[in-house]
């Protein structure tokens, strides 16, 4: 048995030999644990603004010793290119709405890439050296690209 989202369709796997009342209980049931899951995924950043300075913060000193403070961070609508952007220049980041539902730790990963930007410009071994302090860096890369690839959206890391 399964339940998954297909946009806004979800889906619910059960075995053919199933009675009437047992496809009511377990169609409910799996919906019930699909609920849990999103919601455990979810980042509460995804709310507001404020939500997304807040967890910076977080994120900054658990990962980069409190050395990354933007001025500020903002949801922005989706970009061509890009999942995020940072501009060193006057601490601003910016995050695309199409990650607004990604899973939190996905969101975190971008969330301390674009923090790194401040401290190093580029993609070079030093920037690459602090963003891997982010536990899950090569889960969220991946994931972004599956992402990216399966909506054909054409945004690449190196972005």
């Amino acid at each position: 048995m399964t339940a998954y989202r297909e946009g806004d369709t979800v889906i619910v796997l059960l075995p053919a030999q199933m009675t009437r009342a047992e496809e009511e209980h377990w169609v409910a049931e799996m919906l019930a644990r699909l609920q849990r899951s999103e919601t455990r995924r979810r980042s509460p950043a995804r709310t507001s603004d404020e939500a997304l300075l807040t967890r910076c913060a977080e994120l900054s000193a658990r990962h980069l010793g409190n050395r990354a403070t933007p001025k500020s961070v903002r949801w922005v609508p989706p970009m061509r290119t890009r999942w995020a952007s940072c501009t060193p220049a006057d601490g601003t980041i910016r995050v695309s709405e199409r990650l607004r539902e990604v899973p939190s730790w996905v969101l975190d990963y971008v969330l301390v890439h674009e923090l790194t930007h401040l401290l190093v410009p580029g993609h070079g071994p030093n920037f690459w050296k602090l963003v891997r302090d982010y536990p899950r860096t090569d889960r969220a890369v991946g994931y972004l690209e599956g992402l990216s690839a399966a909506a054909g959206w054409g945004i690449t890391e190196e972005d």
